[in-house]
């Protein structure tokens, strides 16, 4: 099983360790996109500080992050699982993973991101600001930059699996599972209960993917497709529905019903 996480806006203040390795880094079929996102962001952010926090997309509160960014070669790095500190990741709670969970989070999880297209767990990178909608000087729009890299690196990580793909839109232009791959793929949606209406929710969509995924791990079952991870949903006291797609080559979607937030 392979699951695909977004990153979080909310990041650790600081790294404590050695400078970043790009050769270090996990999914090496990305190493030369990173290095040219890495350059454009850089060179970007070493210049006048006002374009760059336009590039970026950053309120006056975030300005400082442009001469962060200007030193990422050479600030301390640090787990991707300590890196990311959002909601989904406080629910997920991968400090406290018991041994063989922790594990299984080494193998199957992928953190999207729009610096260094992805990321494992372990993978050590500094903290940085930099998010999939921002269109690098030299570069352009970094969705449209990972596609090719991703369309290599991606199936070969997915292998012969199930893929939950619990990415936010914006990070999904990045790569769209084809063929074989998307037809072994789940996208989860979280609806709110509530005197029989139902509404999507945005906050606990968040919370609800992360505890989802904690279960998952702790629980250690290797569901092989989408209708398999239905039912081991179930089996961990989630009301799950499953919508089959509309045609060959496309996703499934669960629909994970909660009636607490």
């Amino acid at each position: 099983m392979l699951i695909l996480l977004p990153p979080s806006e909310g990041k650790a203040a600081s790294g404590s360790g050695k400078p970043l390795d790009l050769d270090a880094l996990s999914l090496p079929a990305l190493r030369t996109a990173r290095e040219q996102a890495l350059a454009a962001l850089v060179g970007l952010c070493s210049g006048d500080a006002v374009q760059a926090a336009e590039v970026l997309g950053l309120s006056p509160g975030l300005a400082g992050e442009t001469a962060r960014n200007a030193a990422l070669r050479t600030a301390p790095a640090l787990p991707a699982a300590k890196l990311y500190t959002g909601v989904l990741y406080d629910n997920l709670g991968l400090a406290d993973l018991p041994p063989a969970a922790r594990t299984r989070a080494r193998r199957t999880l992928l953190i999207f991101s729009g610096l260094w297209g992805a990321l494992r767990i372990d993978d050590r990178v500094p903290p940085y600001r930099c998010a999939m909608g921002v269109r690098l000087p030299g570069v352009g729009l970094l969705s449209a930059h990972w596609r090719e890299p991703m369309a290599q690196a991606l199936p070969e990580a997915a292998g012969r699996g199930l893929v939950l793909d619990l990415r936010s839109s914006m990070y999904t232009p990045a790569w769209t599972p084809r063929g074989d791959v998307a037809a072994r793929t789940a996208t989860v949606r979280v609806l709110h209960e509530r005197n029989g209406a139902r509404t999507v929710v945005s906050h606990f969509n968040k919370a609800t993917k992360g505890r989802l995924v904690r279960d998952l791990l702790a629980d250690g079952g290797t569901p092989r497709d989408p209708a398999e991870l239905a039912s081991a949903l179930r089996d961990l006291k989630y009301t799950v529905e499953t919508q089959a797609p509309a045609r060959a080559g496309r996703p499934w979607q669960l629909d994970v019903v909660v009636t607490e937030l």
